[in-house]
């Protein structure tokens, strides 16, 4: 993924307004993200504990994405798996993120849902730069490229359902 600006992400949100997007909390972070590694950038919302943010490219342009996720918490013998990496985590690893759909149909409350590392590391699970706590990730016969592709492909799924 390139490299993004505060502007760029600001003017990429789909599914909120203009002013929803000024006001939310960008990463301070920017300049050490480890962006050749990243597919999307996602981050969580410090002053709203139930909303995080996710930025990618999509069909040539970017996308960015408020999703909201329930706070229940789990037992740590609970695992889940994210449906865009497949990695698996303990506990609240693994959440239900919503997002409002864009356009007229978001306006009117439709939203469309995604099981996701609540983290947002998707990313760098694929590519074995981070290691989940107590989770993991199955052994597989796909390359690493291949596992992102799909990864980028799961991503790509989940947000042409907002257009919809």
């Amino acid at each position: 993924m390139r490299s993004l600006t505060e502007q760029d992400i600001r003017t990429s949100f789909i599914n909120c307004s203009k002013g929803e997007a000024k006001r939310l909390a960008i990463p301070r972070d920017l300049a050490e993200q480890p962006w050749d590694d990243l597919d999307f950038l996602g981050w969580r919302d410090p002053g709203a504990p139930d909303r995080s943010y996710l930025v990618t490219e999509h069909s040539g342009r970017l996308a960015g994405v408020t999703l909201r996720f329930p706070s229940v918490r789990r037992g740590l013998l609970h695992r889940s798996l994210c449906s865009l990496c497949l990695t698996t985590h303990p506990g609240n690893g693994v959440s239900l993120m919503t997002a409002r759909k864009a356009g007229a149909a978001g306006r009117e409350g439709n939203s469309v849902g995604v099981y996701m590392c609540a983290d947002l590391a998707c990313s760098l699970y694929v590519r074995g730069k981070k290691v989940p706590a107590s989770g993991g990730r199955f052994e597989e016969t796909l390359t690493q490229e291949e596992q992102i592709a799909r990864t980028v492909g799961n991503l790509s799924s989940f947000l042409r359902k907002l257009y919809e």
